[in-house]
């Protein structure tokens, strides 16, 4: 797939939520820690079985293989992934370790006010996706996504977004403006694992690395993004 040209005029922005807008504190591993307890009478440890930048999916099969003989069934997952949801919300209410990393109010409200349609991408399953974001506030910027809830591989959930994003600015359904006609080409992720841009580069699209989360700025410059910043406080390419 050809690559944009990381100069080309860019007229969407999509998010990733863990690590790049927000970190819960580690809310998401004391829900799944509560979920796996209940169906499984195990309290997995999330952190250590799974990798940063996993969708919902793909978290929770992988931590279902601890603790059952056989290959888990998407029945397994919903299973599982139920009690995930219900714990959720008291979780992420009660982190002390709650924070929206910086510069991202600031940046979500610059771009909101220049018009820019905005939207998610992310591994979480929708519903997880907007508790996360309701803490802080951020889901009023966000009118469209792709979420862990569309697909179990992060390059098909961004294509879902980029299609929903473009829909939205056509059809003026975005809080941030009128109409506007937009191609994926238009289109900037930013996320802070190297899963990101594999996703971004995958579904065709420019990404922002930022080092907010695990990986340091050496290692994601090293996966290849267009930019690659310590936060989005400076040098955010619109």
């Amino acid at each position: 797939m050809t690559r944009v040209p990381a100069e080309a005029p860019i007229g969407a922005v999509i998010f990733d939520v863990d690590g790049t807008l927000l970190t819960t504190g580690g809310a998401g591993g004391v829900a799944w820690r509560q979920a796996f307890e209940e169906v499984h009478g195990v309290p997995v440890d999330i952190a250590k079985v799974t990798e940063s930048g996993m969708t919902d999916f793909d978290v929770a099969t992988t931590a279902l293989r601890t603790v059952m003989d056989r290959e888990p069934t998407e029945a397994d997952v919903a299973e599982v992934t139920a009690p995930y949801l219900r714990h959720l919300p008291e979780a992420v209410a009660e982190s002390a370790g709650y924070r929206i990393e910086p510069g991202i109010v600031e940046l979500l409200e610059r771009l909101s006010e220049e018009g820019f349609p905005l939207g998610i991408t992310t591994g979480n399953i929708e519903p997880a996706a907007k508790i996360k974001l309701q803490r802080g506030d951020l889901n009023r910027f966000f009118a469209f996504g792709g979420y862990g809830s569309d697909a179990t591989d992060r390059t098909d959930l961004t294509r879902h977004a980029v299609k929903r994003g473009i829909v939205a600015a056509a059809t003026g359904r975005h809080p941030n403006g009128g109409p506007t006609v937009l191609s994926p080409d238009d289109f900037i992720a930013v996320g802070d694992t190297p899963r990101d841009v594999t996703a971004a580069h995958g579904a065709g699209i420019r990404v922002v690395s930022v080092a907010t989360a695990l990986f340091d700025l050496q290692t994601l410059e090293a996966s290849g993004p267009e930019w690659a910043l310590e936060t989005v406080e400076r040098g955010f390419p619109v």
